[in-house]
């Protein structure tokens, strides 16, 4: 692949040098044979808003607004939100609509580093032509759209900044305005409306920056064409060899944010048109900078670096800074596990964010937190006390699976996972106020969830009965090693953080603990269920105990488990068996090995053009976050041999590196951004 230098269409103001081109590579993904009929988009969000590209000159497919759920179109569950598709341009060049049909040289180009999509193409012999899009990192709803044309021969352009309504929105209402200032014009092309069942109000506005002053802006016109869509337009001449740059900036929330989205799109659009374009980059890149400062770099493989950070790029796109929004399996990509929040949040996503940036980590166990409630109800329903956390959560944190699959009444160890990442949290920051105020209250009912949950059948032997574990292609199993190991981790660890506190621990709880048995067969090695005979499995099921659960730590016992399991890994299952395959291979000392399993982590799941990754091998579901987590937790725990410990993030093991790495490097990791480097 070519080294991406913008230069190709140089951007002809100051404050877009791109003089860091030098190491392009290393930070950008381009996009390879674009086919329209083959297109994976990939997503600029900034955590709140995720805008997902299109295979299309100046359009994108789809606007996700997090936290935001409804009904539609797609069974009896919650769906998380697209809202109006507000940064979509058309473009006329001499009267004539330009598509993909009269377009050459069209490229697509992921800058990492500053978390935009840079795209270019030519219009023949008349135009060169660059757009910039990104999800503004300091500004949660609003996204700007840069675009530069650089006429080949003199030519009239006419841009076109349009609004569209995706079809399940209803009652919806376009509006045009222009607030006029003695110092500035501030063009508004607005649109609200509701979501499928009318219980949320949306909204997005956007306006235009032009470099003109006040007075010699183009003037606009206003175009509504039909309910669900409308425009501002305007023309201008250009000569030959001229270039010519505005933005678009827009803003959309609904009335989960605010009580009236309408008004507020429109003013969080005013204030960032106000800003200006070089303040508003400057501030976004200086918020990916501080995010970047979560890096991992491997010295001898460049293409595994620059995936490495399309991972970290993808979580750190997802995830957000003091808000209660957690991440789907398939982030702001889409529509994917219709937006809902599952174990993949706690167990494969949420490791790598605690490692590299725990104040993004902080924010999906709020998201936990502020659901308490509800997970107490969904205890009480079905006669346990505590809190039951539900399979797939929403908005209101209630149970949304769907009812066909079983998963929502029997996969209970997500509660334990919940249980256990809140204290995995107070292990990396040491934070007792936290501990206080959100990982008390939330491990003592996760603790009183599983003293409750027990079948109670004797000493050593207090099943837990009719589950489904990790592996979820066994159902309704009896003792899953997966399911009580982590049960037994969290009844210790509320006992250990009301001991820290000061707080009454249910002595019940580390009796339980005790009584709660892990199978194994004849020969030692742990047996999955208490009717698991050898089957092919979904996913990582009892390799999960040595890592990340670190039950087991004894080496030939990890060893064990690992070559008796790693065969029956599915190659139509998810890719995160093969990530903890990665990590436990490098754990007893088979690099190589663990080199091999870690590219099968992902590689055979990327789709075009960017090599966005879906769920499975020859999946077309990406952008599949989980996947990203669990394979960035191969690098950070596998051949960084990084843990973390009542001590925090430390290595523990100490992994050859494989023979094509000259040094692995990690940076940024725990509460004190500590660097780790690893060399041959």
């Amino acid at each position: 692949m070519k080294k991406y230098c913008v230069i190709y269409f140089l951007f002809w103001i100051q404050y877009l040098s791109l003089s860091y081109c030098q190491d392009a590579y290393d930070w950008t993904i381009e996009a390879e044979n674009i086919d329209p009929n083959h297109y994976f988009g990939v997503s600029v969000a900034n955590g709140v808003v995720g805008v997902v590209s299109s295979a299309q000159p100046l359009k994108i497919n789809d606007v996700v607004l997090n936290g935001v759920y409804d009904y539609y179109q797609r069974g009896r569950v919650s769906n998380i939100l697209k809202t109006f598709n507000s940064m979509n341009l058309q473009l006329d060049i001499n009267n004539r609509r330009i598509g993909a049909a009269s377009i050459d040289n069209y490229s697509q180009v992921l800058d990492m580093k500053r978390a935009e999509l840079v795209t270019t193409f030519s219009v023949g012999r008349q135009a060169k032509i660059q757009s910039k899009i990104l999800a503004l990192r300091h500004l949660p709803y609003t996204v700007l759209t840069i675009l530069s044309i650089t006429a080949i021969e003199s030519i009239t352009v006419t841009p076109m900044s349009v609004i569209e309504a995706p079809n399940h929105l209803i009652d919806v209402h376009n509006y045009f305005s222009e607030i006029d200032r003695p110092h500035v014009k501030i063009p508004l092309l607005s649109s609200q409306g509701k979501s499928p069942s009318g219980r949320i109000k949306v909204a997005a506005s956007n306006s235009f920056i032009f470099p003109e002053p006040h007075g010699s802006e183009p003037r606009l016109i206003h175009e509504d064409w039909d309910y669900n869509m409308h425009l501002a337009k305007f023309t201008k001449t250009l000569n030959a060899g001229e270039t010519y740059t505005f933005a678009i900036v827009g803003s959309t929330c609904s009335s989960v944010q605010y009580k009236d989205p309408f008004n507020e799109a429109e003013r969080l659009t005013v204030y960032a048109k106000l800003e200006g374009i070089e303040k508003l980059l400057k501030k976004h890149r200086t918020e990916w900078e501080k995010l970047w400062e979560g890096d991992i770099e491997i010295e001898g493989d460049k293409q595994l670096t620059k995936e490495a950070r399309f991972m970290l790029y993808h979580l750190y796109s997802f995830a957000r800074e003091g808000t209660d929004y957690s991440i789907s399996p398939m982030g702001l990509s889409g529509l994917g596990y219709n937006g809902h929040v599952f174990w993949d949040t706690e167990l494969w996503m949420y490791p790598p964010l605690l490692m590299l940036q725990p104040s993004l980590a902080k924010s999906l166990l709020e998201y936990r937190f502020q659901r308490l409630g509800a997970a107490r109800q969904n205890a009480f329903a079905h006669g346990f006390k505590g809190a039951m956390f539900p399979w797939e959560s929403a908005d209101d944190g209630t149970e949304d699976t769907p009812v066909w699959a079983l998963t929502g009444p029997f996969q209970h160890h997500i509660t334990a996972c919940i249980g256990w990442a809140f204290w995995k949290y107070f292990q990396v920051t040491g934070d007792l106020e936290w501990l206080k105020l959100r990982g008390w209250p939330v491990l003592k009912e996760v603790a009183d969830f599983w003293a409750s949950r027990v079948d109670r059948q004797g000493s050593g032997n207090y099943c837990i009965s009719n589950v489904i574990g990790a592996n979820e292609w066994a159902e309704n199993i009896d003792n899953n090693s997966f399911t009580n190991a982590i049960a037994i981790l969290v009844l210790n660890y509320a006992t250990q953080a009301a001991n820290i506190l000061g707080e009454n621990a249910d002595p019940d709880w580390i009796h339980v603990a005790e009584n709660i048995p892990i199978l194994e067969f004849n020969d030692g090695v742990t047996r999955e269920n208490s009717t698991y005979l050898g089957e092919i499995i979904k996913q990582a099921d009892v390799n999960l105990l040595s890592y990340p659960l670190e039950f087991f730590k004894n080496p030939e016992k990890v060893r064990k488990d690992l070559l008796y399991y790693f065969p029956k890994l599915s190659p139509d299952g998810p890719a995160m068996g093969f990530a903890i395959a990665a990590i436990l291979f490098a754990q007893i000392g088979e690099v190589d090995k663990a080199l091999e399993v870690y590219k099968k982590s992902y590689q055979p799941n990327r789709v075009p053009p960017f090599g966005v990754i879906a769920e499975t091998a020859g999946g077309t579901n990406p952008y599949f976050a989980t996947g990203a987590g669990g394979s960035l937790q191969a690098l950070l725990a596998g051949f960084g041999g990084l843990r973390i410990t009542d001590e925090g993030v430390q290595k523990i093991y100490d992994p050859v590196l494989p023979n094509s790495w000259k040094s692995l490097t990690i940076k940024g990791v725990g509460n004190n951004k500590e660097t780790i480097h690893i060399a041959r």
